[in-house]
């Protein structure tokens, strides 16, 4: 169970951080600004460059969440709404939060982790 929280809370982190990069920096520089100036580039370079990566990362995302899903016996509706939340920009860091608890809370072994 540990290994799978570990790999969850990992994942999560990476995600939620891609994303806000993603749509908070990315995306206003890319459409907000004047075409071909530094900062638009720069713009057009994250929203190519680490969309793809988030889309590939995010995938990893689902997979880790739904395994420990599984190992911690959460019910559909628990498990639907952490993979939902992954999507929106920091919310994924609340739903990251309120798994991490109830994993600890049900299986008192994760607690050091």
């Amino acid at each position: 169970m540990t290994g799978a929280l570990t790999r969850y809370r990992i994942m999560a982190t990476i995600v939620g951080v891609l994303l806000i990069v993603l749509i908070l920096v990315g995306m206003p520089l890319k459409y907000l600004l004047e075409d071909g100036t530094d900062a638009q580039q720069l713009g057009e370079w994250i929203t190519t460059y680490l969309g793809v990566a988030h889309g590939w990362l995010y995938m990893i995302f689902l997979v880790t969440a739904f395994l420990l899903s599984r190992k911690a016996q959460w019910d559909p509706g628990f498990t639907i709404v952490t993979l939902i939340c992954g999507t929106v920009p920091i919310l994924s860091f609340w739903a990251e939060h309120r798994a991490t608890a109830r994993v600890r809370a049900e299986h008192p072994e994760t607690a050091a982790v």
